[in-house]
């Protein structure tokens, strides 16, 4: 029994620094430093959460852009990939649905992101050519010239990785915010 104590004591004081203390000292920077991100990164509008800055929504009215796919059904709870072969009947059957659903042609191709799901399923972003191909349905169904919708498009537009990763992207929780503010 008393080789057994030291082993016991050794596990407690390890388990006391490395998750309890090693714990309250990054969500105390984390609070501190950036408490916006550290709880989430949630958007608030009329004192009520609408969601986060980082977990796709599944928007389906006319008037909002649409997320891509999500193979976790826009459920923060279960982010994943959907595991599906490149040659997958299930996954070409979805992809066919969406191509669809954004009745593209082939003189006007659809983004591929807008079709393929990312590999968490959760992505908040489409890229800038993804939210400049719904601009016109979006703007038909809000009643607003295309060049406005296309506006607010460019104004929320970044590129997440600067001179780096230059390519574009959106917020589409964001963009759709923005895009009611204008109140139709």
């Amino acid at each position: 029994m008393n080789h057994i104590l030291p082993s016991l004591r050794l596990w407690i004081a390890t388990l006391l620094i490395c998750v309890l203390a090693y714990g309250a000292v990054v969500l105390g920077f984390a609070q501190t430093v950036a408490p916006f991100q550290a709880n989430g990164s949630i958007i608030v509008q009329d004192g009520r959460p609408i969601g986060s800055r980082l977990i796709a929504q599944n928007f389906t009215q006319d008037r909002y852009f649409w997320p891509r796919p999500s193979a976790a059904d826009y459920n923060g709870m279960g982010a994943m990939g959907s595991n599906l072969s490149p040659t997958s009947d299930k996954l070409k059957q979805r992809a066919a649905e969406t191509v669809s659903r954004y009745a593209a042609a082939q003189d006007d191709p659809i983004p591929a992101d807008l079709v393929a799901a990312s590999g968490g399923g959760l992505d908040p972003h489409i890229s800038l050519a993804g939210a400049r191909y719904q601009a016109g349905r979006v703007a038909a169904a809000r009643g607003l010239p295309v060049r406005s919708v296309e506006a607010v498009i460019d104004r929320l537009a970044f590129a997440p990785g600067g001179a780096f990763a230059p390519d574009r992207i959106v917020n589409v929780l964001e963009l759709n915010m923005a895009l009611d503010k204008l109140g139709r």
